[in-house]
């Protein structure tokens, strides 16, 4: 049987997040069998941006921290790492590590942060979209991989745990390359498990204490759960998580994808929970992003309206030139390459958007909102 460990942890002072990372990785009784002592393991992390621990947008460093303690405590080499949104550079590897509190878990740990901007061809024969794909290099020179994700919403994919953590392993501006490809939300969940499937975490850790809903993964409001939960197996760590967020996965793509895949059994009939069961945590369900089912409306309306929805009223990404600052971070990260920053402020061009919202994810003003027409919810109400 498959496990799913759910350990309660009120807060980030380090000795509760030790003892809770502990209890949750000795519950899943594969990583030992897993892991030989001196392998190297990368400590993937959910670096977004440049934002404090506090905004709950990264993976908070007691965690991480935790993580790398218990990995050298089983005799591993550790280096944390991601590729955080735009520009894949030592520069601003830097800036992230600082202001996330990686710089300081890594002088606390003896651990290695890396700083290797280079990518490395991968290829995946039995991948559903991209067979090759370019990855960050250090994801390929260690020996195994740890997905330590942040619960949080997000605007495009609705959930982001631990398969969609794994998009950080893309290097840099290619993870436009591949949303521009990629550009259907049942594409782009099939990529991230197509990702999943290649890197293999050798387990995977949500930092649940707290979370994020709402207009995630970057602009959404914090909320409290005070829970770590870790696995073996990402697509059930996520099935189970969005259980005790009370998201229907049928509207998160990567569950879905991973289930058409027989990845893990949707019913979790299979899966031994350890620590605290979901039924015994009564949490109010998680708000929505206002960007939710933007794809999902395919057989329930005619094709003429279907389409007409799509175009016309489907959520569209809004600009608040008061709170922008110019930093031209949109328009970077923009995939369709449709923000003109000529006058200063960014300018949409909507009927060329694709709605991944990549502009909102990336603000570091929270600049950019989400707006849904009136209409929207009325049609698609089930």
């Amino acid at each position: 049987m498959e496990s799913v460990s759910i350990v309660r942890c009120e807060n980030y002072e380090f000795n509760n997040v030790k003892k809770a990372v502990y209890e949750a990785l000795q519950g899943i009784t594969a990583i030992k069998l897993k892991i030989a002592i001196g392998s190297k393991v990368l400590v993937k992390t959910n670096l977004l941006m440049r934002k404090s621990p506090d905004d709950a947008v990264t993976t908070h460093p007691a965690v991480v921290e935790a993580i790398v303690r218990y990995l050298q405590d089983m005799g591993c080499s550790v280096v944390i790492g991601d590729s955080p949104g735009g520009p894949f550079t030592k520069e601003r590897l830097r800036a992230v590590y600082k202001a996330a509190g990686m710089t300081e878990v890594a002088e606390r740990t003896g651990c290695e942060l890396n700083y290797d901007t280079s990518a490395v061809e991968m290829s995946n024969s039995g991948a559903k979209r991209l067979k090759t794909m370019q990855i960050i290099r250090v994801a390929r020179e260690v020996d195994f991989v740890v997905s330590a994700a942040k619960l949080k919403t997000h605007g495009m994919m609705t959930y982001t745990g631990a398969v969609k953590n794994l998009f950080g392993v893309i290097p840099g501006l290619i993870k436009v390359d591949y949303h521009m490809r990629l550009n259907s939300i049942e594409n782009f969940a099939d990529h991230l498990v197509d990702i999943c499937e290649a890197v293999k975490p050798v387990f995977s850790i949500i930092d649940g204490i707290e979370g994020m809903e709402g207009d995630g993964p970057s602009a959404g409001e914090k909320r409290h759960l005070g829970l770590i939960l870790a696995s073996d197996n990402p697509y059930v760590l996520d099935r189970v998580a969005s259980k005790i967020i009370g998201i229907d996965p049928s509207l998160i793509p990567t569950i879905k994808a991973a289930s058409q895949r027989g990845l893990y059994d949707e019913t979790l009939g299979n899966v031994e929970i350890k620590g605290i069961k979901p039924e015994e945590l009564h949490i109010e369900p998680f708000k929505l992003p206002k960007s939710k089912n933007i794809n999902f409306i395919g057989g329930r309306l005619s094709k003429a309206l279907e389409r007409a929805i799509m175009k016309n009223l489907r959520p569209k990404p809004v600009f608040n030139h008061k709170l922008c600052i110019s930093c031209g971070d949109c328009k970077i990260s923009c995939p369709p390459g449709v923000i003109d920053m000529s006058s200063g402020k960014p300018i949409p061009d909507l009927g060329k958007c694709i709605r991944c919202f990549c502009c909102h994810e990336l603000c570091p003003q929270k600049a950019v909102s989400i707006k849904k027409h009136w209409l929207y919810d009325i049609v698609l109400r089930k």
